[in-house]
């Protein structure tokens, strides 16, 4: 499971490191490839490509008419673009998906379970600032203690 939040930098060539921990995880548990995507919360998603292959398959068991699937198709699918850990652990960010996360310098990787979010670090701030003024501390607590009894 990826878990923890890593700052690092995007170089002039669009290149970020992998942090260390969550490498080990991609390689340890999948291979050394991801599927990068624009998320619909201005960051970017980077799926291993078992997980990102799982989500495909139950998409494309739906119908592209029932409402909000062909939205996701365009808006999440469309956009993915597989990359792969270089021998120093970085990853290669298109363009098109650096400008939709405004991946510019500071970067901010974040451990979501089975996938990881690359941020920008003013939009990661921005995100955490947002989380805490919308908490409902009941709610919470309740998605807790059904974790926990589950």
């Amino acid at each position: 499971m990826f878990r923890g939040v890593f700052e690092h930098q995007v170089d002039g060539k669009g290149r970020t490191s992998l942090p260390a921990r969550l490498r080990e995880v991609l390689v340890g548990h999948y291979d050394e490839r991801l599927i990068l995507t624009t998320a619909l919360d201005g960051c970017l998603h980077a799926y291993p490509v078992r997980e990102w292959e799982q989500l495909e398959q139950a998409l494309a068991k739906r119908s592209a008419m029932e409402p909000g699937v062909k939205t996701l198709m365009r808006l999440y699918v469309a956009p993915a673009q597989e990359v792969a850990l270089d021998k120093l652990g970085r990853v290669l960010v298109p363009p098109s998906l650096r400008a939709h996360a405004g991946l510019e310098r500071d970067v901010v990787w974040a451990g979501m379970v089975k996938v990881l979010e690359l941020w920008s670090r003013t939009g990661w701030a921005k995100a955490q600032e947002e989380a805490r003024a919308e908490v409902d501390s009941a709610q919470l607590m309740r998605v807790l203690t059904e974790l926990r009894q589950g």
